[in-house]
């Protein structure tokens, strides 16, 4: 064989769902919203996708995660909002006090949401008004953005909101953006948002997911969240999507100094459903926890996919992930610390651990360092197993029932994990909804 017969690129067969995506993107670039350098960034972010198109299991991020298998055909884009559902459009969070922005269908909607404009210290504008009247914000910039999901994201983009947090405020209320699919046909939507949160504020941001149920629409989001030097953020992200429902969230957050990210990724919903977290810290100084618990039973494939980046000395990290799987469900934890050269005195520990509740159930969990610094601290670990069986016979042995027995040991597995959200509401509503996932198994 001769070395120009040797260097042939390989080029795949575009799937049904590809090329659905071409011809959606040709129908649709010239009335989708943006103009000037949005619709640009909108050309090159597809052409970039078309290149590469939907990742599959030999690209190494998404190996366990094959969208070009496991998305068999492309939904049209969704539509505008209909009715606001009589149960609220997010009743797992009911009874958490919370000023909330609604994206419905993947566009902004201020009929549906309650944000209060009394609040001077938070500031809410629809994406493109913001993009228009902020050339100067550089959108496409973040961590993670260099990923086949979020390409297709940025060509599709149909809105969203900028959110900034002043100065050394403090809103007493979480703000919570409420992605919700309202729709009674399969579609796809395709939101973006952006969160500002300014040097020495402090927030709490809710992100949901919520869909019709025996509709297999698609979603594909991003949130950009930049958080300045001092500032406090604890995010907490929520899907509880359609059980048909398939969803590729992508988080890209910047750290500046001496601040303090907490995240929780809680799954519960959805068919395929794949978090992607990917944050940098670029100040010296900072604290981050990025926490999870996925909740899996039937057919349901979730993938938990982070990425640690420690640009800045003096930072610590830990990551703590745990997933329940009954059934045939799969559960997927990649997790990856990477310290650069110039980031000493780097603190980074990562943990995954899968509770398997059935034969049949699936965890491949896939934690990874990469470090170029001396001066540091870093580890990780994972474990995966059936309930200890000797904990279970001492509960039954009191008098407990087998089936009790074990939704007991499930619950303290689990609320390990959501004890660690700071705010009250939130971490009472995540321990009810477990609750009642566990009665649902028996």
């Amino acid at each position: 064989m001769t070395g120009d017969a040797m260097n042939v690129e390989l080029r795949t067969t575009k799937t049904a769902a590809e090329q659905a995506l071409a011809a959606a993107f040709t129908a649709a670039r010239a009335t989708l919203p943006g103009k000037g350098a949005v619709a640009a960034l909108r050309e090159d972010a597809f052409k970039r996708f078309d290149a590469k198109g939907l990742p599959h299991r030999r690209v190494e991020e998404w190996k366990y995660t094959d969208l070009r298998a496991l998305m068999r055909e492309a939904k049209p884009l969704a539509g505008p909002a209909g009715a606001k559902p009589k149960g609220g459009i997010a009743p797992i969070l009911t009874g958490v006090e919370a000023d909330c922005v609604a994206i419905v269908n993947g566009r902004y909607e201020p009929a549906w949401s309650n944000i209060g404009a009394s609040d001077p210290s938070i500031t809410i504008v629809e994406l493109f008004k913001f993009l228009a009247e902020n050339p100067d914000y550089r959108m496409g910039q973040m961590p993670g953005s260099n990923d086949p999901a979020y390409w297709l994201n940025t060509a599709f983009m149909g809105g969203g909101v900028a959110l900034r947090v002043k100065r050394g405020a403090a809103p007493a209320k979480p703000i919570h953006i409420a992605h919700v699919f309202s729709g009674d046909a399969a579609a796809a939507m395709y939101p973006r948002c952006v969160v500002i949160v300014e040097p020495g504020a402090q927030v709490t941001l809710i992100e949901s997911f919520s869909g019709l149920e025996g509709i297999d629409y698609q979603v594909n989001s991003a949130l950009e969240l930049t958080i300045g030097d001092d500032a406090r953020v604890d995010h907490v992200k929520i899907g509880c999507d359609g059980g048909a429902a398939l969803r590729v969230s992508t988080l890209g957050v910047t750290v500046g100094a001496k601040a303090n990210y907490k995240d929780f990724a809680f799954t519960i919903g959805g068919a395929v459903v794949r978090n992607q977290t990917f944050v940098r810290f670029g100040g010296a100084g900072s604290e981050g926890m990025i926490d999870g618990a996925s909740l899996l039973k039937g057919r349901q494939h979730v993938d938990n996919t982070l990425v640690i980046n420690h640009a800045a000395g003096g930072c610590v990290s830990r990551e703590r992930f745990k997933s329940v799987l009954d059934g045939e469900s799969h559960g997927i934890f990649q997790g990856k610390i990477i310290v650069e050269p110039h980031a000493q005195k780097t603190d980074g520990k990562m943990m995954t651990r899968a509770l398997l509740l059935s034969d049949e159930a699936e965890a491949d969990n896939k934690p990874e360092l990469e470090i170029f610094a001396d001066d540091v601290v870093c580890g990780h670990g994972a474990t995966a197993g059936a309930l200890d069986p000797g904990l279970k016979f001492y509960l039954m042995s009191r008098g407990i029932p087998a089936t009790e027995a074990e939704a007991l040991l499930i619950q303290a597995f689990i609320d390990e994990t959501i004890e660690e959200i700071a705010h009250e509401g939130i971490r009472r509503a995540l321990m009810f909804a477990a609750l009642k996932w566990l009665g649902s198994r028996s």
